[in-house]
């Protein structure tokens, strides 16, 4: 539901005059989900809608789309010339001088960077000084309700529950055959989603060995055997509307037990992973700030100590949402200076990794803050040693 005093009590609690959301054909999807535009809906000219910090909103729209802020409050201004959408964004915006927008400075957090330069150009030509959106952009997309954070739950059975469906598979056709494959694990894991009702963008990564080393490989078929090493990384969420997921890492040795190789940096990936999670429960249990830069400084701290700092190549965790990658708060310290904060009633993954060339370890949790800022994560049962496959 759209909730206008909501939102404008929350411009106004940033010290802004307003916020400016403005779409062309689909190119800011954050706009879209704030203001309640129904799947599938597209149109092929630009608008803006500016909700003030009091008052009425304001529609801009193309004549031969007026309809497309229909849903939504507020007076109407309908331009056909170009000449006269530039004049409909001068009277949007006259008399307010700090508006928000999906904007990044220097585009250094382009996960909320939507709007495009020359728009921005426009909107400042006419005096505006321009405030990223990011937090508002939280509050009122990657927040999740209530039935989220069911679905969230009802989806973690699921994805927890296949990993013991992967070892025994994995222990199983060794015993019988004396290798699988990674297909074969990604394909079992596929089956095991569409048989409890969850669906997935893309296949799970299943690495062996060197493969494992690569963050983002695409699983293929490389035989798995006895004495190898095997990271499944695996998303899904419930295939219902709103639905939003739940995203684990996990990693096991084709073994009876397993050697200390592969242990002893899996448990200095462990130790990161809970570091960052203390440090989130710590802040919200105090009831102090916490900005997504800070949850990686305090996962990379770990990692870089124990002199492995160089093989850690990616970010500490990103938000979840309706795509596995949300429009929350990232933890990120590496790749962007994440400054939005982390707020109640939003989902991330902890996932720090160490990638060597034979091998790499990474340990994925989801971590929720509700309502009342208590911590939860969401993990199953939280992996604390490698596992020895053929045990199971």
């Amino acid at each position: 539901m759209f909730d206008l005093d909501a939102i404008q009590a929350a411009i106004r609690a940033q010290g802004l005059d307003g916020w400016l959301l403005y779409d062309f054909r689909g190119s800011n999807i954050l706009a879209r989900r704030i203001l309640q535009f129904a799947d599938g809906t597209m149109g092929s000219r630009r608008w803006m809608y500016f909700i003030p910090a009091t008052g009425s909103p304001q529609k801009l729209v193309h004549r031969i789309e007026s309809g497309a802020l229909d849903h939504l409050p507020g007076d109407k201004i309908v331009y056909l010339k170009w000449q006269e959408f530039e004049a409909g964004v001068a009277t949007l915006t006259r008399g307010r001088k700090n508006l928000a927008m999906e904007y990044s400075p220097r585009n250094g957090n382009p996960y909320i960077s939507r709007v495009d330069a020359g728009t921005v150009e426009l909107v400042r030509s006419n005096g505006a000084t321009l405030t990223p959106s990011g937090d508002l952009v939280q509050l009122f997309e990657a927040v999740w309700d209530d039935d989220q954070w069911a679905m969230h739950q009802a989806a973690g059975v699921h994805t927890d529950s296949a990993y013991g469906v992967v070892w025994k598979f994995i222990a199983d056709q060794i015993r019988q055959h004396g290798e699988t494959t990674e297909i074969a694990v990604s394909d079992l894991i596929m089956d095991h989603f569409a048989k409890n009702g969850l669906t997935t963008y893309h296949p799970p990564i299943v690495g062996v060995n060197a493969h494992s080393g690569d963050p983002h490989y695409e699983t293929g078929s490389a035989p798995i055997r006895a004495g190898d090493f095997v990271l499944v990384d695996l998303w899904a969420k419930l295939d219902k509307p709103r639905a939003v997921y739940s995203d684990m890492t996990r990693v096991g040795f084709v073994g009876e037990s397993v050697p200390d190789k592969y242990e002893s940096i899996f448990q200095i990936v462990a130790a990161a992973r809970d570091a960052a999670i203390k440090l989130v429960r710590d802040r919200f249990a105090a009831g102090q700030s916490l900005q997504g830069y800070e949850v990686d400084d305090a996962c990379r701290a770990v990692i870089e100590q124990a002199g492995y700092g160089q093989y850690f190549v990616h970010r500490t965790g990103h938000s979840i949402g309706q795509e596995v990658h949300g429009n929350g708060a990232n933890m990120d310290n590496l790749e962007t200076h994440e400054t939005r904060r982390v707020l109640p009633g939003c989902c991330f993954s902890i996932e720090p990794g160490i990638y060597l060339p034979e091998f790499g370890v990474r340990s994925e949790v989801d971590v929720f803050v509700d309502r009342q800022s208590q911590v939860h994560v969401t993990a199953g049962e939280l992996q604390t040693r490698v596992v020895a496959i053929m045990n199971r």
